[in-house]
């Protein structure tokens, strides 16, 4: 059965910031032997978005229309316009995704959003800096733990300056990899050790081979 990960776009959102995570669970797509995975776009409209880095992306699905029930996660990038209050129809749809028991991963900007929308009051999470959060208003400053990236419960958050620490917690949480596999992938892109990659690519062939024999 196909499983959905719904990535939330707007205007100048950070491309960056998510892309090892979208680029490896899309991988899955056509490593079908590696599991059942696709990534699908969310926007409040139709139209196309611009991101930070010039990209015309289209929306898939409409962030009305979009329920839990058909998500295995929602992702959520930063954007200038999250401390602006112009995103914060995602904010309530994540809500909405934590209430139903559905994780919610959120990085940067993004974090900004869910503080001012009280998610992260009661929950340990990270962001850019504890300063940065405390503008939000928000009443969870006791709860900030310095991290690049923190899971607590089903929400995962994450320091914009950490894609590849924000990704493996994403990871871990939807059960992608078996752990030494993924702390191969954290090796290879994290640290940049190649015995990471050589440890990836055995697992991939491994599952290939498995997958041709059943």
């Amino acid at each position: 059965m196909m499983k959905t990960v719904h990535l939330a776009i707007f205007d100048t959102y950070s491309d960056w910031e998510v892309g090892y995570a979208t680029a490896y669970i899309h991988r899955r797509l056509w490593q079908r032997e590696l599991g059942n995975w696709q990534v699908k776009t969310v926007g409040i409209s139709a139209d196309p978005v611009t991101s930070m880095g010039g990209l015309r992306v289209a929306t898939d699905v409409l962030l009305d229309e979009l329920s839990p029930a058909d998500s295995a996660m929602l992702i959520l990038p930063g954007a200038d316009t999250w401390e602006s209050g112009e995103l914060a129809p995602f904010a309530r749809k994540a809500e909405g995704f934590l209430a139903a028991g559905v994780p919610v991963a959120a990085i940067c900007g993004a974090t900004f959003g869910l503080a001012k929308a009280g998610l992260l009051d009661d929950r340990s999470h990270t962001s850019n800096a504890a300063e940065y959060l405390a503008f939000s208003g928000y009443s969870g400053g006791e709860k900030f733990v310095y991290e690049p990236a923190v899971t607590d419960g089903d929400l995962i958050t994450g320091s914009g300056t950490m894609p590849v620490e924000f990704a493996r917690e994403i990871f871990a949480k939807l059960d992608m990899y078996e752990p030494h596999v993924l702390e191969a992938w954290y090796r290879l892109y994290g640290h940049n050790d190649p015995a990471g990659f050589y440890a990836l690519d055995e697992y991939e062939k491994k599952r290939a081979a498995e997958s041709g024999e059943q």
